[in-house]
Parts: structure tokens; sequence; C-alpha cells
């Protein structure tokens, strides 16, 4: 009987040792020079994380950290939300290393997956802790499996909102042939009218899509020119399918009768809006459609076709973004970041927050869209904010992003979840 009290008082010491060492992990506070809270800057705060958990986060004196914290000076640097990334592709690669066609028509399933591993892991590393991944690009649900396995921590990645394969009127998207008797496999599913997109939408939610994206419009058109897809009664009805599951819908359009008809069916966003005019984006500020530009896609597809810029002069593509991009921060829309990466390398996510600065914007409006307007936007109600209850989602970047966007990518640390990966 003694010995077997002598075990019970040594298993309970072992596991109140456990659980202090435990404890003392849990808890992490951290100290730097500035704190972006996903809204505004401060001066002389600390942010206190327990768990998973942003537990405290305010001016220095007001918070109180148990004394077994560990504690994390950040000398110099701004602490802030970890960003988030509103329209990426994990499953392509910059164009100029293998083309669109040839990447969807040439690279196996196996090796495209591979190659998202380290898109996903090179993300993160930069500070995007979550990404909106719009369309695996012919990879099928594989972003379903991607987003399974970072979830599980069998690989290193940012938090994925899928939306699988995208959705496509019949004929309008590629890759295509001059051999009417070729099938090919498509970038995206074809679906048209009320059976066919009520399918199609419902078999991605099944599949595991968290947003739904459709081309309302695409090169199609006259001589390959861009031109409307889906009808205004089409776009009102995938919205209320998947509105019917909670789910938001993000709509490719860059065409001025394709952003109208997307407006008006009620999308959450719009992304590219190239063509965008100050009466289309007065629309979507009245209709809350906000807009996520993919400045960075334009500007990089301009160099891949020989454009130098700071030399050159400005393609009339760039030109007409710079007029949009203008026209649509005048109208008030509300302005998400997401630069369509995968056009250009994964990790280098944040140039498109430079280029969003360099075309008129604010650089606290820039950091306020990758943080807490893309988190409010997307649905993500506990990220995007430095706040009492939030995710642990933290980045630690050089110096004052407010005073020279540059900074963010100077990324120091890196925490998802409560865990620092960097």
């Amino acid at each position: 009987m003694k010995n077997f009290v002598r075990i019970c008082l040594l298993l309970l010491c072992i596991t109140c040792s456990l659980r202090a060492q435990t404890n003392k992990r849990d808890y992490t506070l951290f100290k730097p020079d500035r704190v972006f809270d996903g809204r505004e800057m401060h001066t002389g705060w600390w942010v206190l994380v327990h768990g998973n958990q942003i537990e405290a986060a305010g001016p220095s004196a007001q918070i109180k950290a148990p004394p077994q914290a560990e504690v994390k000076v950040l000398s110099g640097m701004t602490l802030m939300p970890g960003m988030i990334e509103g329209h990426s592709h994990l499953f392509l690669h910059p164009y100029n290393e293998t083309s669109w066609n040839d990447q969807v028509l040439t690279e196996s399933r196996a090796e495209r997956t591979a190659r998202a591993v380290n898109h996903a892991r090179e993300t993160l590393l930069h500070g995007f802790t979550t990404t909106r991944e719009l369309g695996t690009e012919g990879a099928g649900y594989d972003d379903v499996g991607l987003k399974a396995a970072i979830d599980k921590g069998v690989i290193t990645g940012p938090r994925i909102l899928t939306a699988t394969r995208a959705i496509v009127a019949t004929g309008s998207y590629g890759p295509k042939s001059t051999v009417a008797e070729t099938v090919l496999p498509q970038g995206a599913e074809e679906a048209d009218g009320t059976e066919g997109l009520t399918r199609a939408i419902r078999s991605q939610i099944g599949h595991g899509a968290d947003v739904i994206k459709l081309y309302a419009d695409y090169r199609w058109g006259f001589n390959n020119k861009a031109a409307p897809t889906f009808t205004l009664e089409e776009l009102k009805l995938a919205v209320q399918v998947a509105g019917s599951s909670g789910r938001t819908v993000a709509v490719h359009s860059g065409t001025v009768e394709g952003m109208r008809r997307a407006t008006l069916a009620g999308v959450t966003t719009i992304e590219h809006g190239d063509d965008g005019t100050p009466e289309i984006f007065k629309l979507m500020k009245e209709h809350n459609v906000a807009l996520c530009p993919t400045l960075a896609a334009g500007e990089a597809t301009s160099m891949y076709r020989g454009w130098k810029k700071g030399t050159d002069p400005e393609p009339e593509r760039i030109k007409r973004k710079h007029i949009s991009f203008t026209q649509a921060l005048k109208a008030g829309v509300t302005i998400c970041f997401g630069g369509d990466v995968g056009v250009f390398p994964h990790g280098d996510n944040a140039r498109e927050l430079l280029l969003m600065v360099e075309y008129g914007m604010k650089p606290m409006d820039a950091l306020r869209s990758a943080t807490s307007i893309n988190a409010e936007v997307f649905r993500l109600p506990q990220l995007g904010q430095i706040k009492s209850g939030y995710l642990a989602d933290l980045v630690a970047v050089e110096g004052n992003p407010a005073e020279d966007i540059k900074a963010v990518k100077q990324v120091n640390m890196v925490m998802k979840d409560g865990v620092i990966v960097k």
C-alpha cells in the first residue's frame, strides 16, 4: 500500500512538473517598438499571447504577464497581425518560367502539388499566415488536400480558404486548341444555366470549397477581346446558391459589363477590375462589393513581355490600371489586398502592398487592406487584428511600414496559431 502511495505521489509530481513546463511555454510576451493592431499604429504597446490566442494587447503598463512568460524583445520592429493574401494560386508558378498553358497541359498533378508545398511554406515564412486560394487551375481539388496537410501539421503553410476548381462558362476558358476534335484538360470547371451552375457550386462545396470563384468575363470575345460570360441571372443564382451555405463569391472580371453584372448580382469581391469606370466603382460602393486589384500580376506579365519598369514608357495596360485604381480609391470602394501571386513568385506577396502605395494608396490603408479589411470581407472573425481573444497570428517586421511600406518585406518573426514558425 505504501509503495502504491509513493508511486501515485511520484506520478502527481511528474504531472505537475509537466504542466508547469507547458504553462511556461504557453505564455509569450512581445515587446516591440510599435504595434500595428490591424487598424491603428501604437507605440509603447506590448502583446501577451497565451496558447494560440492573444490574451492582451495595449500600453505596457496595462499588460500583466505571468512571471513564467517567455519574453520576446523586438527592438526596432513593428508587430502586426499575420497578413492575409487575398488572391493566390499556390498550384501555379511564374509564367516566365513556364507558361500557364504548359503548366496545365504538361506538368503532372504530383509535380504541381510538390511545387504548391514549397509555395505554401514560402508564403507563411514571408508573413502571410492566411491565403485565399482562388482556383487550382487544372489541379482539381488538390487545394483541399493541401489545406488538410497544413492543418494536420504534415507540412508548413498558411491557413487556406479554398476555391477548388473555380467555375467558367462553357467554351470561354483554356487551354484551347485549333483542332476541334482535340479534348484538352480545362483550367476550371465548365457550367451553365440554373441546373449546371447549381450542380457545380454544390459539388465544389461538397469537395471542400470555402469560397466560390467564377469568371464573369474572359478573353473569348470577337478577336479574343475580353467579353462577359455569365448572364446577370446566372450570377445572381450563383450568389444565392453559394450564400445559402454561408460561402462568399469571388468573381474574375475586368470589363465594364462583367463588373456591372457581378455587382448587381451581389458578389463579395471583384478580382482585377482593370477597365472599371467611375460609374462602375460608384455602383460597387453602393452594393458593398470589394475590389481585389491584383496590381502585381499586371506588372509582372508586362515585364515578361519585355517591359523594363523605370526605363521604358508604361504599357497601355499599366496606364489603365493606374487610372482605374485611382478611380476606385476616389469612389471609396473597399480595397482588398491580393496580388494574384503565382503569376509572380510565391513569397514575394508583399510586392502588391508596395504597388498599392505606389499607385496612390496611403501606407496605413494598404496595411489595413492586408489585415483587418481582408479578414472582414472574407469573414474571418478571429483574424486580421491584434486584439484580446483573437488568434495569435503575428508578424514582426523591421522598421515602420507606416513610414516606409517596404518594411513589410523585412520579416523577422512569424507566429501562426500561437507557434513561432520563423
